[in-house]
């Protein structure tokens, strides 16, 4: 479960820094780090989808 909680703040990290390099002016890399968020949070949510259906756990 750790797991999910790490790949989440990753995601949140990567959303922060889009905004900063959206404010500073960079788009290509604003829309690369959105990108990179993305992947990450479908990675989280994937892995927490496969995790609720366990119940061995």
């Amino acid at each position: 479960m750790r797991h999910i909680y790490f790949r989440g703040f990753i995601a949140l990290l990567w959303l922060a820094a889009a905004a900063v390099a959206l404010m500073g002016g960079s788009l290509e890399t604003g829309i690369l780090y959105i990108a990179l968020a993305l992947v990450f949070a479908g990675s989280a949510y994937s892995a927490w989808k496969k995790e609720k259906g366990r119940g061995d756990r």
